[in-house]
């Protein structure tokens, strides 16, 4: 079978050609996402597809390891000196890739960098106070107040070169939802394990290994070739062909499919992230036929839409049997989750259709609703499926899918009236993530991703306690009774934990972790 002939989705046989070409030898990978990554700047964008490739370029000072524990990377140790005083002894002998020595200088740029309030990452830091030089090898995080996941936070906060960033007028970050650009946009130079070859945005972006890398590596790669590909007939025909090593993600219906082939195989674990919907808490709607009010402000209104969503049959058609559905907006692994308020309502529709004529809007009415078509698992089948669902009550649901990256554009900007979104509560692995971003009422570095202006006062106020109680059961108790008031408020409709499925050829070892990113620095080719 020629290439042309498997590649029938709409794509130019010359377009895949460039997408796929490349250096192949023993010791490259070639990879392929539903996605491009946002931008080669590690602070411009808290997307978790795009900070997971920028690992394998940049660092942080400290990182997960395979099995997500904190561990040493650009900082050797810390301790705190005072309750809110952290130091860094920081690793010596390190280099970025253009040679520039690591010292002190770089990490006091870097996260005040990611820490300014023009950062699109400062949620990522909320607890920053000021970062202090103590000598060339020494750094002091200075905290706004007791912060109990402060090294969660900083696997997330990648180091730049200040004498690069500085060269480049880069010493801002870019604002890839803002349309501020900058050098770090398109070129990279950190300390990591490979380093940024070549950067073809929405085609091709190519690492080399770093042979000056301060760690020991555990992989075999020379090459790393990475191409976005939408369409998953096209990133699995060409898994199957030999022309990729490993895909992400590996669609659920074509699972038995790939195992069968002799030549690939799909590796499945459970992952953190939940896909939910998020709402519009304004005074209007932006796509309805109703002018003057907004449905979704209405408790009732929230709780209807939830109990016209049958999951089950979403978790069986849709998702192969592999999801789980969930009623809360964390993984059970994630501290806060508590299985005992993960109840999810019975999908019902006549209960959905009383409760929207009791508040009012017994003909229904009309509302956007924004789904990316390639970034979760079968995103754009499901927003199909709840639109059909949501028909049955009289709600008329205007389904616009698209492309990532104009979907989070709309989203972000608050123009969306409910949209699908995923969260794996990442870097901190802790409920917080959710409390601090996606419900809190947005100010200042809070609520970064609440563009719909959801606010709760109980919830603001828990979430304040959480986030400087350093005793775990009582930090613990409180995130739970937070998650339970938005639960019980419909704040964000819960759907399910997707299922996290990638896709190798034979002969390629790459380990899986519940946070969908691929640490390639342990991957091995033959």
């Amino acid at each position: 079978m020629t290439l042309k002939t498997r590649l029938k989705t709409g794509l130019a046989v010359a377009a895949v050609t460039a997408l796929l070409a490349g250096a192949s030898g023993a010791n490259t990978l070639r990879m392929a996402d539903s996605t491009d990554i946002a931008a080669m700047d590690p602070h411009s964008m808290t997307e978790s597809n795009t900070i997971g490739f920028l690992n394998h370029v940049y660092e942080g000072l400290v990182r997960y390891n395979q099995d997500l524990e904190v561990e040493p990377a650009l900082a050797t140790s810390w301790e705190f000196v005072e309750p809110t005083r952290l130091r860094f002894t920081l690793r010596e002998g390190v280099t970025f890739h253009n040679g520039n020595p690591f010292t002190a200088d770089d990490v006091v740029a870097s996260l005040e960098r990611a820490a300014h309030e023009t950062s699109p990452v400062k949620s990522n830091i909320p607890g920053m106070a000021s970062v202090e030089k103590v000598d060339e090898y020494t750094v002091d995080l200075v905290l706004s107040g007791p912060d109990p996941i402060v090294l969660n936070y900083l696997t997330n906060i990648l180091i730049l070169d200040r004498e690069w960033m500085a060269e480049h007028d880069a010493l801002l970050p870019a604002d890839m939802r803002g349309g501020r650009e900058n050098h770090a946009v398109a070129n990279a130079n950190g300390t990591g394990p490979f380093r940024l070859e070549s950067r073809q945005p929405d085609a091709r972006t190519v690492l080399v290994v770093n042979e000056a890398w301060w760690d020991e590596p555990q992989h075999n790669l020379t090459r790393i070739e990475f191409s976005p590909i939408g369409s998953d007939a096209t990133r699995i025909a060409a898994l199957l062909s030999g022309e990729l090593d490993f895909i992400t993600p590996a669609p659920l219906q074509d699972v038995e499919r790939i195992d069968r082939s002799g030549g690939a195989s799909v590796i499945i674990a459970p992952a953190l992230r939940t896909i939910m919907l998020g709402m519009n808490h304004s005074d209007t709607l932006h796509n309805s036929d109703l002018t003057d009010a907004n449905p979704l402000q209405d408790r009732r209104v929230r709780a209807a839409l939830w109990r016209a969503i049958d999951m089950e049959l979403i978790r069986e058609k849709i998702m192969r049997g592999m999801s789980r559905n969930s009623a809360l907006l964390v993984a059970p692994p994630v501290p806060g989750y508590d299985a005992a308020i993960d109840v999810l309502p019975p999908a019902d529709p006549e209960a959905a259709r009383a409760l929207l004529a009791e508040a009012g809007y017994a003909d229904g009415f009309e509302v956007g609703l924004d789904c990316p078509n390639s970034r979760y698992v079968n995103d754009e089948e499901i927003c199909q499926a709840i639109t059909a669902m949501w028909s049955r009550i009289g709600v008329r649901a205007q389904l616009t899918s698209q492309t990532p990256s104009k979907h989070f554009e709309k989203v972000l900007a608050g123009s969306s009236d409910i949209y699908m979104v995923g969260w794996a509560t990442l870097p901190m692995l802790d409920a917080y993530s959710v409390l601090s971003a996606l419900l809190h009422t947005p100010q200042d570095r809070m609520g970064a991703w609440n563009p719909g202006g959801y606010s709760n006062p109980e919830i603001d106020a828990l979430t304040a306690k959480v986030a400087v109680e350093l005793d775990p059961e009582k930090r613990s108790a409180m995130m739970t009774e937070a998650l339970k008031i938005a639960r019980d408020d419909v704040a964000i409709i819960p759907l399910h934990q997707q299922p996290l499925a990638w896709a190798v050829r034979s002969g390629v070892d790459i380990p899986i972790t519940a946070d969908n990113k691929p640490r390639l620095w342990y991957a091995t080719v033959e």
